[in-house]
């Protein structure tokens, strides 16, 4: 009986003793105590970032830096960064003894989407907030899901008009999948939902032979005819004139 209750004393000792060593350890550990003793002086970002606003960084990582060295939680501080607007990726680390340091890798803008949104260069769509993007990137603006179709039309249209020195400023692809263009030189181009691409690359050949010699601007183009294109003319202050351009193929049809 004696034996059983010594030997119950020395568990309860060994417990207390391994209690009174952790406790300090996971004290500092969540920030209860040592905050002072080990603080977070210094914010290290890295160079050439040019749109993230880095007083809101700050503001972001405060809270958590707060904490102290041992008790600060990088993945709740990089989600809070990540949160920013420009940012595309971000990574938190501790330095010791007291630097907080953040690297910010920031979206490369596109594209305009829609309304309030770009298009970086990754695919990636964010808040267009805080910074006036570049008015000389094209808008595009179509379904989320087919973003990289929209891509992909918008490069082959750019390199098919570039040769006439006309620049694609606009594409649309609507709910129903049919593409609609806007051009530098201020045509509407209606390409429809079948053979995109071929129906533009015609169109791009004939467009210098159209325009060329002509005082009148090409207000809208409709490529939908599978035998040419409906052409409408239009000079400043006067009425719309409409044309059809045929190509060789007999065949007709919209779509």
């Amino acid at each position: 009986m004696n034996q059983a209750f010594g030997t119950m004393l020395r568990v309860l000792a060994w417990l207390l003793a391994i209690s009174l060593v952790a406790l300090p350890v996971v004290a500092v550990v969540n920030g209860w105590i040592g905050a002072e003793r080990w603080p977070l002086r210094v914010l290290r970002l890295n160079d050439g970032l040019e749109q993230v606003d880095t007083a809101r960084v700050r503001e972001a990582v405060l809270p958590h830096a707060q904490r102290g060295f041992f008790a600060v939680d990088l993945g709740d501080a990089q989600r809070d960064v990540a949160r920013l607007p420009w940012v595309a990726g971000v990574e938190v680390r501790k330095r010791w003894p007291d630097v907080l340091e953040v690297r910010i890798a920031e979206h490369v803008p596109f594209a305009h989407w829609g309304e309030g949104r770009l298009l970086s260069t990754r695919g990636r769509l964010f808040a267009a907030e805080g910074v006036e993007a570049p008015a000389d990137m094209p808008r595009f603006d179509g379904p989320e899901a087919r973003i990289p179709e929209i891509v992909a039309l918008y490069n082959e249209s750019r390199d098919l008009f570039g040769g006439a020195g006309v620049r694609v400023e606009r594409v649309v692809l609507d709910a129903r999948g049919s593409w609609q263009l806007s051009l530098s030189n201020g045509t509407e181009v209606i390409v429809g939902s079948q053979e995109a691409r071929l129906r533009l690359a015609r169109f791009a050949r004939m467009l210098p032979r159209l325009t060329t010699g002509r005082e009148d601007m090409l207000t809208r183009a409709d490529l939908r005819y599978t035998n040419g294109f409906a052409l409408v003319w239009a000079e400043p202050g006067d009425d719309v004139a409409t044309s059809h351009h045929e190509s060789r193929n007999p065949n007709h049809g919209l779509s």
